[in-house]
């Protein structure tokens, strides 16, 4: 009868330990999930860089290749403006109530 006792409350001492680890320890359903988690994430981010590093490659392209791009962008950003041009500024005023 003790015999019987002890390898049942080893069997229940085995069960509760495996259960433990199911849930809470190392490579439990919640680091799992945790883990899924942070794929998913990191799938997105991936996705967002990899159209942003696209984008950049055309626009690098773009410069490479085209004069024009090269000359709209020093305009855009430089405010550069060709010789014989006239450079116009208009401000607006602020409107006041």
């Amino acid at each position: 009868m003790i015999r019987r006792n002890w390898l049942l409350f080893a069997l229940l001492a085995v069960l509760l330990w495996l259960q433990y680890r199911l849930w809470f320890g190392p490579g439990s359903w919640e680091e799992i999930t945790r883990l899924r988690r942070e794929i998913a994430q990191q799938e997105e981010t991936n996705a967002e860089l990899r159209a942003r590093n696209e984008k950049l490659s055309r626009e690098v392209h773009s410069l490479k290749s085209d004069l024009g791009t090269v000359e709209e962008r020093a305009r855009r950003e430089l405010g550069l403006i060709k010789e014989g041009e006239t450079f116009y500024l208009i401000v607006e005023e602020d409107k006041k109530p």
